[in-house]
């Protein structure tokens, strides 16, 4: 098997390294030099030559704008990354017979239900970052190729820029903070999501494709609030700081957020069996790995 990844230097691609090179042979592009292959994503003809070149059998897009509240003034540059780049993958996965697996976002939802969103469920993304994914997801799903969109949500890890990692910093210069706590979601370890990745993918290419092509939520169990996850970190850590919980109209951000960014995983787990543990015994190995570093 042939894979070809991209994105390969952020979170959840970097963990993707790992666990997709154990299926075949593995090329990975990222923009610099930590990667097989440099690939400046903005360039759509090179991405073009990129997939030319390597002609996978499976395409990982781990590539992504992320930078939520900053989006809604580089609309230009989120829509390149999270929508036009999907579209020209999987426009060559279409004409080239290749699986394409692409992340979504809990953000194409408004959160206004009151009940973990179904795949099936309406969007209603209430940023740009959330509609520029949005368009992402639609191009993928309209190409015609065999695709499995993985939607995900408040992504952390030891690596780059995340809620975790921001946690740990400020209470480590501040004895006192304030954490919105009426925003529900599932925090999710980006090497959790690398590890059911890989799963998806053995299973897809060992099945009928055609037959799972489509959007699934992927999350561990259970739910908390920005503040309870910031609460968890503390207490994970042992660090003297007090957290208070806020309303989101105390926190005041450039972009909109869901209340509720909840995911139902019932169709991931019913059709590829994944056993998805509890988000608080994921952030306990998160941070174990933290303590071996």
């Amino acid at each position: 098997m042939r894979i070809l990844l991209f994105g390969a230097t952020g979170q959840v691609g970097w963990e993707l390294r790992d666990t997709l090179a154990a299926l075949g042979t593995l090329r990975t592009t990222a923009r610099g030099d930590d990667a097989d292959h440099s690939v400046d994503a903005t360039d759509l003809a090179a991405l073009r030559r990129t997939l030319e070149i390597a002609a996978p059998d499976v395409v990982v897009n781990a590539m992504a704008y992320t930078a939520v509240d900053r989006a809604e003034r580089e609309t230009d540059l989120a829509q390149r990354l999270n929508a036009e780049v999907p579209a020209v993958i999987a426009d060559w996965a279409a004409a080239n017979a290749a699986l394409v697996v692409h992340y979504s976002t809990d953000y194409v939802f408004d959160g206004r239900g009151d009940r973990p969103y179904r795949e099936s469920d309406p969007p209603g993304p209430l940023s740009v970052y959330g509609r520029t994914k949005l368009a992402g997801d639609e191009a993928v799903l309209g190409s015609g190729c065999d695709a499995l969109i993985l939607r995900v949500g408040w992504v952390y890890g030891l690596r780059g820029s995340n809620f975790l990692l921001t946690m740990r910093r400020l209470m480590g210069e501040h004895r006192e903070l304030a954490v919105v706590d009426d925003q529900l979601g599932t925090p999710t370890w980006c090497r959790s999501i690398a590890r059911h990745t890989a799963t998806v993918v053995s299973q897809a290419m060992s099945r009928d494709r055609r037959e799972l092509t489509g959007v699934y939520h992927l999350a561990p169990q259970g739910h908390t609030s920005w503040f309870g996850f910031a609460a968890a970190i503390r207490d994970s850590l042992a660090l003297d700081c007090v957290v208070q919980p806020i309303p989101s109209a105390q926190y005041r951000t450039a972009a909109a957020r869901p209340g509720n960014s909840r995911l139902d995983t019932t169709k991931i787990r019913a059709t590829f069996g994944l056993q998805l543990a509890d988000w608080r015994h994921d952030l306990r190995a998160c941070l174990a790995d933290l303590d071996v570093s």
